[in-house]
């Protein structure tokens, strides 16, 4: 990196303080261009900051961090100033006139892995944790930026490497003193990682799912009470309520945290045989976000006997919830036949102090979903994409062990694919990517 750049590393707009970053080789010159003096390293000093022509700009902190013992490995700094867009905007210009250049997205943790201050999946980590909304995105995003994901993977290409010296031995002495098994000794290896490569991609959903939210659909026949129920459970009014029939069209998502971890909540079409086309669409989009939900509630009128509750008995699943709602109206035909099909179902009123049971429940069932012992080994679609990339490796190695030759090439290639989650092998073609989603300033 030969460019010195900046950018505000607080949000714009009126506050008490604004935050600049600056890295790159000329990041000296350019406090000096400010009429700063250089303050000791890692040592905040107030300094009155002024343009070339001597106009003052402010009186702030200047943090000096020399390279390579800084976030980015270069040399950087920080100017910590009054928080008003005027002030900003001098510090701004007079930074351009010193020949700086604004960072892009990303920039300054794409300077930092590529100076070897950070993993690629650490980088992932840093804006996941920006990101984060809840306790537990920010614990994953942390657990990850100190290495759990990164150790993990190393734990796997250990394992690779003892395989592959049993068949490099095969394949590069196989005139010495070598047991005649030694190929066929890296099958255990092979075996134990398979295992728990399969373990991690089954598990996959779950780093997913907190990092996106755990998705929970609420289903059921039109004026079954879908949107009183998902009004009740926010907390809010996010959507109308009429005794009116299809009064909703569209599925409507709304955040909720629940027991630390982010839910996505969804109210939707009542699902019904639908002749208008406006409604046919809005039945589709229910049906297809609720196939996809980690969970759905589905709710039936209780004191109703015309059999609606049928068109969404084909959504329900082993682990969903039945909830039959209108339990102060006395019980229709429509209680029973659910009954029989789900014997778990409980009666409800959907109001705030009648679904305080349902939320504790709702809790419940995520932090069972979404916790566990081991960090996830999946945080997101590209370390899903190299996993299975060592997966199909290994298993041609696997079934290759009479060809040494063959089991070892497939061996390094899995070993290469597990590399990449880290970036410390063909992370050119992903950077982009990756560090395209960061603020700027970060």
């Amino acid at each position: 990196m030969t460019e010195t750049v900046f950018a505000p590393a607080t949000a714009p707009g009126r506050a008490a303080v604004a935050v600049v970053r600056m890295s790159g080789p000329a990041t000296r010159a350019a406090l000096q261009a400010l009429g700063a003096r250089l303050p000791a390293p890692r040592r905040a000093a107030l300094r009155t900051l002024r343009a070339a022509d001597g106009a003052l700009i402010d009186k702030g902190l200047v943090l000096w961090l020399p390279g390579p013992t800084s976030y980015t490995g270069e040399d950087s700094a920080e100017l910590h100033l009054h928080g008003g867009t005027a002030v900003v905007g001098a510090l701004t210009q007079a930074l351009l006139a010193a020949g700086l250049r604004l960072a892009e997205p990303g920039e300054f943790t794409r300077r930092a892995f590529e100076n070897g201050k950070l993993d690629l999946d650490q980088a992932e980590a840093v804006a996941d944790l920006v990101d984060a909304e809840t306790e537990a995105q920010a614990r994953q995003a942390l657990g990850q930026l100190g290495g759990a994901l990164g150790q993990r993977y190393d734990r796997w290409r250990a394992q690779l490497i003892e395989a592959l010296a049993q068949l490099e031995a095969a394949v590069d002495f196989p005139d010495e003193e070598v047991p005649a098994d030694v190929a066929a000794r890296a099958r255990d290896p092979l075996d134990r990682l398979l295992a728990e490569l399969d373990e991690a991609l089954a598990d996959e959903a779950r780093g997913r799912r907190v990092r996106e939210g755990y998705r929970i659909a609420i289903i059921g026949a039109p004026n079954a009470g879908k949107s009183s129920l998902f009004n009740a459970l926010l907390g809010r009014d996010a959507a109308i309520v009429t005794p009116i029939p299809g009064a909703t069209r569209d599925v409507i998502e709304a955040p909720l945290v629940l027991a630390g971890y982010k839910v996505l909540l969804a109210d939707m079409a009542g699902l019904r045989e639908a002749h208008d086309p406006v409604e046919a669409e809005g039945v589709r989009r229910a049906r297809a976000w609720a196939e996809d939900a980690d969970l759905r509630l589905w709710l039936v009128d209780a004191s109703a006997g015309d059999g609606a509750w049928r068109l969404a008995a084909d959504l329900f699943r082993p682990g969903d919830i039945a909830l039959l709602n209108k339990a102060d109206l006395p019980a229709g035909a429509d209680a029973a036949a659910v009954l029989s099909r789900a014997p778990e179902a409980r009666r409800i009123s959907v109001t705030a102090d009648g679904v305080a049971d349902l939320t504790a429940e709702l809790s419940t069932r995520v932090v069972a979903d979404l916790s566990g012992t081991d960090f996830p080994a999946v945080t997101r679609a590209r370390h899903r994409a190299h996993l299975e990339t060592a997966r199909e490796h290994l298993l041609r190695a696997r079934a290759n062990l009479e060809e040494p030759e063959l089991a070892a090439e497939d061996v390094r290639l899995a070993a290469r694919a597990l590399a990449r989650v880290a970036g410390r092998i063909g992370a050119e073609d992903v950077l982009d990517l990756v560090f395209a989603s960061f603020c700027i300033g970060k």
